[in-house]
């Protein structure tokens, strides 16, 4: 384990752990051990860990969820402005600690933007015009001050979360609490959220806590500090620029920025002063050289044989009412075996292209091909038979309370026989890993695992095309590359997949051909290094360029898409060694 160095402050810590250990009673082990931890006065602290690390169960101790809502065995010490939390209720730990929650959805309380903001300043029984003009201060702060006659339902997720974010700060607290505020927003829309906590950390003076397994995007600002949990310990407390070059993150299952990683495959050696920790501050000077030299040394690849085209769309356009077309005029092709993902803004019409080809809508125009063939009057049974459509959510396939009946559902609706399902069950338990857990309740899986069983429920109807939307959302590095995998390896046996998603690493990685849409209109269609290179196309579909090709335009490598091509290249030849 990494050792915690000392930090010399004038600064007075306004969180202290001491010795601290907490364990849930619904577990036979603790989740926290031997906590210790300082942090002072106007800090902003990143905490990231391996998913069930216990930097959850950390802010849920610094809220007050913890222990009035999850109830639990509290050891050793820990202070929230110098007052002991176990001699605090929930009310006085409020007044100290904002938190912003993952789902924003599940934190609205008002009918409109300006009651939800309102509402602390309701409980404190606030005068009438002093209420309005804090809520419409606090709203301008968050670029909201125009929307306050909206319904937050109507809002997009990067507006969802500033309106949390204002709900918040109204209350005038001292310490701001993240948790996640990067798992449903796009990269665009995740970075301007970045941006507004930035700012108000820097005019505000207040305490920042961000809890963030996507380390990149976080260091795109500045953060005072990283802490690193691992198995429910202190795994290092250090600068980001002292843990960029400590090298124990892919170790311990965090991704490290994709910069940092190309500094190490062209064999430099990352250390503090270098300034790793954001691309920003890296000593450009040091690093030229040896980035340009790996970079010519890399082969060309030849091109692949072409494949037959297995889905064509023409020129279809869709609408749900007669107010607006949600998609207009799409045309795209996809070849047989290929991995691809649709990307774009929330809204852009990613999904309802999904069901489009899956046939839960029908187009209003144009035609969609399957090897040349017109879908069109195919009904959803007769498309599930080649195309098959994973959700995000596990939770809203699931039928059957058993792994084995979930699985063989789709098959006895067909009516096929006993005989006849229990070997293409299994084979599909194989495939997904999941043959061991044959006879298991669902309810006693991970939320990753029950992806797989979904997965295998699609899969034992064998199609040839396999969609699947945002397949990674809210999986830490381990468990976004065991599903990647799991999914390339299914490709490898010869199974179109599609893939909506907005992670730029996964489209990068794995998805060599990338189509983007934005507001209804294809504005994009290329290999994924291509589209993440394009920075008219990322400003208009919120995407967000890759940190690769920053890096090779600051070394003066004159063609920085081909750097970013050969790093990809280079990173699936080590992945399969």
């Amino acid at each position: 384990m990494q050792t915690v160095p000392e930090r010399k402050t004038e600064r007075p810590p306004v969180i202290e752990f001491e010795n601290f250990q907490f364990q849930y009673f619904s577990q036979a082990e603790p989740t926290l051990h031997g906590i210790n931890l300082k942090i002072q006065e106007g800090e902003k602290v990143l905490i990231v860990g391996p998913s069930g690390s216990g930097k959850s169960t950390i802010g849920n101790c610094l809220n007050g969820l913890i222990p009035f809502s999850y109830k639990g065995e509290i050891k050793g010490s820990l202070k929230v402005g110098g007052k002991e939390t176990r001699e605090m209720n929930i009310f006085e730990l409020s007044k100290k600690v904002g938190t912003v929650l993952q789902d924003a959805d599940g934190q609205f309380i008002g009918l409109t933007v300006g009651e939800d903001i309102a509402f602390a300043l309701e409980n404190d029984c606030i005068s009438l015009p002093q209420m309005k003009e804090t809520v419409q201060k606090v709203a301008d702060v968050v670029d909201m001050g125009k929307l306050l006659k909206s319904s937050p339902f109507e809002l997009s997720g990067g507006q969802k979360q500033r309106v949390s974010f204002a709900g918040v700060m109204v209350d005038d607290v001292d310490i701001l609490l993240f948790d996640e505020p990067l798992a449903n927003l796009d990269p665009a829309t995740g970075k301007t959220a970045i941006d507004l906590i930035d700012r108000v950390w820097r005019e505000s003076k207040k305490t920042v806590i961000i809890i963030e397994h996507r380390l990149e995007d976080v260091l795109y600002r500045d953060v005072d500090r990283i802490v690193v949990i691992s198995e429910g310990r202190i795994a290092a407390d250090m600068t980001p620029d002292e843990l960029m070059a400590a090298d124990i993150l892919p170790s311990l299952g965090i991704r490290e920025p994709l910069y940092v990683t190309a500094l190490k495959y062209a064999g430099i050696k990352v250390l503090p002063e270098l300034k790793a920790g954001r691309l920003d501050t890296l000593e450009m000077e040091q690093i030229k050289e040896p980035l340009k030299r790996w970079n010519q040394a890399q082969k060309k690849k030849g091109k692949q044989k072409e494949r037959p085209v297995i889905l064509e769309a023409q020129h279809i356009s869709f609408q749900y009412t007669k107010k607006r077309k949600i998609l207009k005029d799409i045309n795209f092709r996809i070849r047989e075996g290929e991995m691809v993902s649709i990307v774009g803004t929330n809204g852009a019409g990613k999904s309802t292209m999904a069901k489009v080809i899956c046939g839960f809508v029908t187009e209003e125009e144009g035609k969609l091909l399957y090897y040349g063939e017109d879908m069109k009057g195919q009904t959803i049974k007769e498309r599930a038979q080649r195309v098959s459509y994973v959700m995000q959510n596990p939770n809203q396939m699931i039928c059957k309370p058993m792994i084995y009946d979930e699985v063989a559902l789709g098959l006895r609706i067909r009516g096929v026989s006993e005989e006849e399902i229990e070997p293409k069950v299994e084979k599909a338990l194989q495939i997904c890993g999941l043959a061991p857990f044959k006879k298991w309740p669902v309810s006693a899986l991970s939320f990753g695992q029950k992806k797989r069983v979904t997965i295998a429920s699609m899969l034992v109807m064998e199609p040839q095309v396999l969609i699947l939307d945002e397949p990674t959302a809210g999986q830490d590095y381990r468990h976004y590359t065991e599903i990647m995998e799991f999914l390339k390896n299914l490709n490898d046996r010869g199974v179109t997949i599609i893939m909506i998603t907005h992670d730029m690493h996964l489209m990068l990685e794995y998805t060599p051909h990338a189509i983007v849409i934005s507001d209804g209109e294809k504005i994009g269609d290329a290999t994924a290094v291509e589209i993440l290179t394009n920075e008219e196309i990322a400003e208009k579909a919120n995407l967000k360029i890759t940190s690769l090709y920053e890096l090779a335009i600051r070394a003066g490598i004159r063609e920085p898409s081909v750097f970013v091509q050969n790093f990809i290249d280079y990173e699936r030849e080590a992945h399969r060694g």
